[in-house]
């Protein structure tokens, strides 16, 4: 492998409720919005890589999705491959996207990322969290930590709805026993993505929030208020991830490169040990692969299905000490004009959680951030910027988790 992948070209439809649209409407707009943003047609691209989680249950498209979204726009006579890695499912086809280039098997790679969650048949829409496994491994963590974590209140023990809110909820418990992390602290990592989402137009929710309202908004599972959780979203996302050569014809003047990425899956390991969690893992072999650290960073966009995901990716990043997330975000530390902007675009909990269109969704705002395009939330002197997505959970953590660092060109 040789010379560097850049991304010449992103793309994202507004996320939230598109009961009117079709996967691939919404797959479509994202990547004439790619293609338009890179300045090159649909015949120049020779491979493309199609993310998707649930397609195949609401569409009953159980094959080639790429191909039916794709066609259509002229994109045909290209190699091709489908990623399902839950929601980190466009994130990995963007590293698939790259290893494509890096390897001389791709000039000009097409990603896209698409989910649509919302329906008009309730009982569909939600069946889709009450996998059999998914449910089972949920439980299990909550099980495993029951005698590790801080209790709920009385009136508060009981389950919620979702069994992997339960497990975030385990999740926020296990963090404010070990590090007396409070619920305000919690609140205020949600707070301030509300807050970022205000100026981005492409977010579900664009209302600022307080931690007083945060906390007081209707329960999900102790101590988790429904702000401080990711909402059900239809959204599509899309790059253009090409080679040094094609960069350079192209231009380099608003082009981002790709500094490195990789990702890992969880192992089984004690739930505090956090020395061990998957995305520290991941997160110091891609800064030791780029050549930097966690201090050289600008911003980040980070998996914050709930704020305490927020929390734990940070401090495995490196990005905060452990324990440090909850007293960063009450000081204003991660958020636009902090030391570290973290969800600068709204993160999850707020810009919305589309599965299959998350992962590139970080990755359009970094690069928009690092263009300098990002007006009201532009980050300011942005030249290095790093996302991590997560997929799945299994054990006592993520089921894997995807890093990757770019770099203004």
């Amino acid at each position: 492998m040789s010379g560097h992948a850049y991304l010449v070209g992103v793309g994202m439809t507004p996320f939230g409720r598109h009961l009117d649209r079709t996967h691939s409407d919404l797959a479509q707009e994202a990547v004439r919005l790619a293609l338009g943003d890179a300045g090159i047609g649909a015949g120049e691209i020779d491979s493309t890589v199609y993310a998707t989680v649930v397609q195949g249950f609401f569409a009953g498209e159980m094959s080639i999705p790429s191909q039916f979204a794709l066609r259509p726009l002229g994109i045909s006579g290209v190699r091709t491959l489908t990623v399902e890695a839950a929601c980190a499912s466009s994130t990995i086809g963007l590293h698939q996207a790259v290893q494509q280039v890096l390897a001389g098997a791709s000039d000009v790679a097409l990603v896209v990322g698409v989910e649509k969650l919302f329906s008009r048949d309730r009982d569909k829409k939600f069946a889709v969290f009450q996998q059999p496994l998914d449910i089972a491994v949920a439980q299990e963590y909550v099980r495993a930590t029951r005698s590790l974590v801080e209790p709920a209140p009385e009136g508060f023990d009981q389950p919620g709805p979702n069994a992997l809110m339960d497990a975030y909820a385990a999740q926020a418990r296990l963090h404010m026993k070990t590090y007396g992390t409070t619920r305000a602290q919690i609140a205020a990592v949600a707070s301030k993505n509300h807050m970022h989402s205000v100026h981005n137009p492409l977010s579900q929710y664009r209302e600022p929030m307080t931690v007083e309202e945060i906390l007081a908004a209707p329960n999900v599972s102790w101590p988790l208020t429904v702000p401080m959780c990711a909402p059900i979203s239809d959204g599509g996302s899309a790059a253009v991830v090409v080679s040094e050569g094609v960069a350079r014809r192209i231009g380099l003047a608003r082009a981002v490169r790709i500094r490195a990425c990789d990702s890992l899956t969880g192992q089984d390991r004690a739930p505090d040990d956090y020395a061990n969690h998957v995305t520290r893992l991941v997160a110091r072999k891609v800064f030791d692969r780029a050549g930097l650290g966690p201090q050289d960073c600008q911003l980040a966009e980070v998996h914050d299905a709930s704020s305490i995901g927020e929390m734990l990716q940070v401090e495995a990043m490196g990005l905060c000490p452990p324990g440090g997330a909850g007293p960063a975000a009450e000081a204003g530390e991660l958020s636009l004009g902090g030391r570290i902007p973290v969800n600068v675009s709204g993160g999850l909990v707020s810009k919305g959680h589309p599965l299959g269109a998350t992962g590139l969704g970080q990755i359009h705002e970094l690069v928009t951030q690092l263009r300098g395009e990002a007006g009201a939330r532009q980050v300011n002197g942005a030249r290095i910027a790093v996302a991590e997505n997560s997929g799945g959970f299994y054990g006592v953590e993520d089921g894997m988790s995807a890093v990757t660092v770019l770099e203004k060109a």
